[in-house]
């Protein structure tokens, strides 16, 4: 069972800033990999892995059997990804777009 959450909306985005600025201090793939793993449970990051290898295979326009075919993800957290690469706040996309260079 989730704690009880007792930030204000305020603190709960103030809180997250600092997450993403302590992403965002990590200088290089070892590093970014020990916060991860630090951070995450095995679980979680299995996650990540996963939705971020789906967003792999659908920009490279497989179709979702395809894609459950290659990563072994199910149909439902596929649709997700791709709900969020043509509807989400453009983070996808924009990883995506930076790869590639």
């Amino acid at each position: 069972m989730k704690d009880h959450r007792v930030l204000s909306p305020r603190e709960e985005v103030a809180a997250e800033d600092e997450l993403f600025r302590a992403l965002l201090s990590l200088q290089d793939l070892a590093e970014c990999r020990a916060f991860l793993q630090d951070l995450c449970t095995p679980a979680e990051l299995q996650a990540l892995k996963d939705r971020w290898a789906v967003a792999e295979c659908l920009a490279e326009g497989l179709s979702y059997r395809q894609v459950h075919d290659r990563t072994g993800v199910s149909l439902t957290t596929i649709s997700r990804v791709a709900r969020f690469l043509t509807s989400g706040a453009g983070g996808y996309q924009k990883a995506l777009e930076r790869l590639k260079k």
